[in-house]
């Protein structure tokens, strides 16, 4: 089971030293990847619902101060040597087809092959139309184009590609990603239309587990969930088993509370339930999970870090 964990990209942990110090701790604790979050403007006024609230309010509203990812994840790469670079999730309509494509690439050249790409279509309506996107509302047959052309770019020596929002032909792209086949493809989402996307042209499904609307908060309901997404897998004609699954949990430990279904809540309770948890999920296909760490400070969120580590990881 591969480890990460959620590197800042807003407040005063994402300036220079804490963000520094923060994400090569992580390193030099033996973490696999780090996530980066993605929001390049924040609308002061937001009727968009959150699908991660039971009420559809994004906390984060009004607070603008925030890094922009993926020069986030170049700056990182560069402080790091062994420390993957998830976006978790990029927005995909949110930059140009082919610029995107490029900086995904260069970072992953000048990295060494350390990028993964978490994948969004995207929630927030005010902030599309402040970036001046395609429309909102096609916002997935749009994230579906571009991850098409993504890979046309990648992989081909003669790119080309006609489309309804990206078009090219005739272009040279180089230098091509490090990673053989190109940067790997994970899914963000825990919709159908998110599973269907998975099933057909993705590396990796990244549930969230604690989406009201679509709730994986209990061993059972992940399980069923992989099961859903095996079968769509085939029905894409792609092998079952070809979709990895990873999963980002928010928070962990507390109190042992019951999910939505009646059954346990994951990644709640004892050390010893959790690391219960990660082998349960394991079993289940489960290859990576990052999580939400404690802490207002660098040394805190280091310690609470070290303490999953040999605490929780070391029993599973």
């Amino acid at each position: 089971m591969k480890i990460g964990f959620s590197a800042p990209t807003a407040g005063p942990l994402a300036m220079l030293d804490p963000l520094t110090a923060l994400c090569t701790g992580a390193e030099a604790l033996g973490y696999d990847y780090a996530t980066f979050s993605d929001h390049v403007v924040i609308p002061t006024d937001i009727s968009s619902p959150y699908p991660y609230s039971a009420t559809g309010e994004f906390i984060n509203a009004g607070t603008g101060e925030r890094n922009e990812q993926l020069i986030e994840l170049a700056f990182v790469a560069a402080r790091t040597s062994k420390l993957r670079l998830v976006t978790s999730v990029m927005v995909v309509p949110h930059r140009p087809a082919v610029l995107a494509a490029k900086q995904l690439a260069t970072i992953d050249v000048l990295s060494g092959g350390r990028v993964t790409l978490g994948i969004g279509a995207g929630w927030m309506k005010e902030e599309f139309e402040a970036l001046g996107t395609p429309p909102f509302e096609q916002r997935g047959k749009v994230t579906d184009e571009y991850i098409a052309a993504f890979r046309e770019l990648w992989t081909k020596d003669r790119p080309s590609f006609a489309g309804a929002h990206v078009t090219f032909d005739r272009i040279t792209f180089a230098p091509k990603p490090a990673q053989k086949g190109g940067i790997p493809i994970w899914v963000g989402g825990e919709s159908g239309p998110a599973l269907r996307r998975t099933a057909k042209m993705g590396d990796a499904w990244y549930p969230i587990p604690n989406n009201p609307a679509f709730p994986m908060d209990s061993l059972k309901r992940v399980g069923a969930a992989i099961d859903r997404l095996r079968q769509l897998t085939a029905e894409a004609g792609r092998a079952p088993d070809a979709v990895g699954v990873t999963m980002r949990f928010p928070r962990y430990g507390g109190e042992d509370t019951k999910a939505s279904d009646g059954e346990r809540r994951l990644f709640s309770g004892s050390d010893q339930a959790i690391a219960g948890d990660i082998k349960a999920l394991t079993r289940l296909g489960v290859g990576s999970i990052d999580i939400g760490f404690g802490g207002t400070t660098v040394p805190e969120i280091l310690a609470d870090m070290k303490r999953f580590k040999t605490e929780i990881v070391a029993r599973s």
